[in-house]
């Protein structure tokens, strides 16, 4: 695989970056990264990805276009409305760079498709809008061996984090789960929709943007990534934390006891178990 002249100028920012260069261009290149969700954090996410020269996007949403949407969701317009956003973002893609491929899955991911859609790609980022599907998403990623970039939005904060939860990290010991931070979902209604809630559209940008960087350092390899720590942004203080998790043993995926002698606990997910934006 090799850069044509018009992708050499393209990713010209790029190449002459030391720890991405020709090499990590080319991975860009032979990549295939699954984006859950064309809402507030996809709609950025899917467009940085395309502007860094991704191979191949593949793109999971069964919503359509709403006019109150194009207050954050800014890949789509109001030429859109009432598409399905899938559809979209693909068009988009295309506009942004043609030398990116785009998959389109109009379907919502569930439980019964997940390691089908999962399988077939190298990293997922996961911007959805309900826990169900994130569950969905975490799980199919651990038992099929795939990274797993995630986000979440509050009103005013958000929060990111990268698993690995299918290796062991640099002590042996396995990383964490999605699970281990959050072994339960909340109770039904404790948590406010964003439409309920609301959601400063800006902060979505900042996180759909944080996703693609974490998601292009998973491809290339820069820097020190989130794995075992969760990022959180408080946009009211513009503060910028990041806390360490750990494997927990109790865990139902990679946990030491068998399934039939854990116990579910609930937690109070904070800014990270907000719901993404759809």
């Amino acid at each position: 695989m090799t850069l044509s002249s018009d992708e050499i100028e393209r990713y010209a920012r790029h190449l002459v970056l030391r720890d991405i260069g020709g090499p990590g261009q080319l991975k860009l290149k032979a990549a295939r990264i699954l984006v859950i969700g064309a809402g507030g954090l996809g709609a950025p996410l899917i467009q940085y990805l395309a502007a860094a020269g991704i191979g191949t996007i593949g793109i999971v949403d069964d919503d359509e276009v709403s006019l109150s949407n194009l207050q954050r969701q800014v890949i789509h317009g109001m030429a859109d409305l009432g598409r399905p956003k899938a559809e979209s973002a693909a068009e988009a893609v295309r506009r942004i760079n043609p030398h990116v491929a785009v998959e389109v899955h109009a379907s919502r991911l569930t439980e019964t498709n997940a390691r089908s859609l999962v399988g077939s790609y190298d990293v997922v980022a996961d911007g959805s809008d309900n826990f169900e599907t994130r569950y969905a998403v975490s799980d199919a990623c651990f038992f099929e061996g795939k990274p797993l970039v995630t986000a979440a939005l509050g009103q005013f904060d958000g929060s990111l984090t990268t698993i690995r939860a299918h290796e062991a990290g640099p002590d042996g010991r396995p990383n964490p789960t999605y699970r281990c931070l959050f072994p339960s979902p909340p109770p039904p209604g404790a948590i406010p929709t964003c439409a309920e809630a609301g959601v400063l559209g800006a902060l979505a940008g900042v996180m759909g943007s944080l996703m693609a960087m974490e998601a292009i350092r998973e491809i290339t390899g820069f820097g020190e990534s989130l794995v075992g720590r969760l990022l959180m942004v408080d946009a009211r203080s513009m503060r910028f934390d990041t806390v360490r998790y750990g494997w927990d043993e109790n865990n139902p995926l990679s946990g030491t006891p068998p399934a039939s002698s854990r116990t579910e606990r609930s937690e109070d997910p904070g800014s990270f178990g907000k719901l993404a934006d759809g």
